[in-house]
């Protein structure tokens, strides 16, 4: 049986350039990931300012402004202690850590606004980043660990248990919190769509700067 995590899916995959899926529908802008000269420092740039979203992520999601919210504790799908043991391991192999840039601190000003005021915004936005860095985020990684990091997998990357069943998991909760949500309701869901790829996309450019 289908639910609206297969609508917010669709939505999703449309806003891929056509060479990373073949539903995308965008055209590339820029280098494909396998033509990318990243740095350590664009790297840790980006990594500082995925910790700040997913630490606003779960703080949002612990306290719960709004009831639905509380569905999405302890998903295993959490990937701000596994970024505050990764950037240990670059302080501690004398890297100098940044702190966060622009990107990252407007995403989490606007994911703290949706929020409070607007569940099914914020909702969109949840799951985009969590199933995206699970998807194009882990080739991302890969790529630019082959690069900079001689294939160190680091532990943004890695889950504890099945990755598909902690994803099919939240889908089904996903699929319970709208499942009272009204059509415009849903509708405004998908359309946040591409306000999440572009707050996403910001802060994946640090990688190259």
């Amino acid at each position: 049986m289908k639910g609206f995590v297969d609508e917010m899916r669709a939505v999703a995959m449309k806003m891929h350039t056509k060479d990373q899926s073949r539903e995308g529908e965008k055209e590339p802008v820029g280098p494909p990931i396998a033509a990318w000269d990243p740095s350590v420092d664009g790297y840790l740039k980006f990594l500082v300012d995925s910790k700040v979203v997913f630490d606003t992520l779960e703080r949002i999601v612990t306290a719960a402004p709004h009831p639905s919210y509380g569905e999405f504790k302890s998903t295993g799908l959490e990937r701000s202690g596994q970024l505050s043991k990764d950037l240990d391991w670059f302080k501690e192999a004398g890297y100098s850590i940044p702190e966060p840039s622009k990107p990252g601190i407007a995403y989490s000003n606007y994911l703290q606004q949706l929020s409070e005021n607007d569940p099914p915004a914020f909702i969109c936005h949840f799951y985009n980043i969590y199933f995206a860095h699970t998807a194009g985020g882990r080739i991302i990684g890969k790529k630019v660990a082959e690069k900079i990091l001689n294939k160190k997998v680091l532990e943004f990357y890695k889950w504890e248990g099945s990755v598909p069943q902690l994803l099919q998991n939240v889908k089904i909760k996903l699929n319970h919190v709208s499942s009272c949500w009204s059509r415009e309701e849903k509708n405004h869901c998908l359309e946040e769509t591409e306000k999440s790829f572009e707050y996403s996309e910001e802060i994946l450019r640090l990688i190259l700067s």
